[in-house]
C-alpha cells in the first residue's frame, strides 16, 4: 500500500508541475481560439493592433477567420471582403507564412466535420491564391470539430464554430 501511495504522489506532483505555465497555449487554451499565430499573448510577439505590420493588426483590424452557414463551404460577401483584406496584407508583409484552419460545428460525425473542416480550408486558401497570395506560403490543416471556441447544443454556438482561421507564422519562403 505504501508504494501505491507513493506512485500516487509522484503521478499529482508531476500533473501539477505539468500546469506551470497556464497561458504557455494563448487566450483560448490549446487551440481553442483557433490559434494564436506567431508569438503569444500579451506582447510576446502579436505586436500592437495600432501597428499595421503587426500579427495583432492583422487579427484584431482585419480579422483573422470567416464564418460558414450549416454544412457549407462557400464563402458568404463578407467572407470575400475579409479575404480581401488579408490577402492585400499578406502581400505586404511577406515575412509571414500562413496556416489556414477549418472547423466545423459539433453536429455530425467526426469524420463529416473533418472533411467540411478541409473544405472550408480550401475555399479560403482558393480565394487567396486568386488574389495574388503565393500557394506556397500557406497550408491548410482541418480540425472538423475538434477545436470548438464555445461547446452548447445551440445555434449561437454552433454558428461560431463554422469558420476558417487564418493563423500567421513567420518564414515565407515566397
Amino acid at each position: 500500500m505504501a508504494y501505491m501511495t507513493k506512485a500516487l504522489l509522484i503521478v499529482a506532483a508531476l500533473g501539477l508541475a505539468a500546469c506551470k505555465n497556464p497561458d504557455r497555449y494563448g487566450a483560448g487554451g490549446a487551440g481553442g481560439a483557433g490559434g494564436v499565430g506567431a508569438g503569444g499573448v500579451n506582447g510576446t510577439g502579436l505586436g500592437s493592433a495600432s501597428d499595421p505590420t503587426s500579427v495583432a493588426y492583422f487579427q484584431q483590424t482585419l480579422g483573422d477567420r470567416v464564418f460558414f452557414l450549416v454544412d457549407q463551404s462557400t464563402l458568404s460577401d463578407e467572407a470575400r471582403g475579409i479575404l480581401t483584406r488579408q490577402a492585400q496584407w499578406l502581400q505586404q508583409n511577406a515575412d509571414y507564412a500562413i496556416i489556414i484552419e477549418g472547423h466545423a460545428d459539433e453536429q455530425g460525425t467526426r469524420e463529416y466535420n473533418l472533411a467540411l473542416g478541409a473544405r472550408r480550408a480550401s475555399a479560403v486558401q482558393n480565394f487567396l491564391i486568386s488574389q495574388g497570395v503565393s500557394a506556397n506560403r500557406m497550408r491548410t490543416v482541418s480540425y472538423g470539430k475538434e477545436r470548438p471556441i464555445e461547446v452548447c447544443a445551440q445555434e449561437a454556438c454552433f454558428a461560431k464554430n463554422r469558420r476558417a482561421v487564418t493563423v500567421l507564422s513567420m518564414g515565407a519562403g515566397a
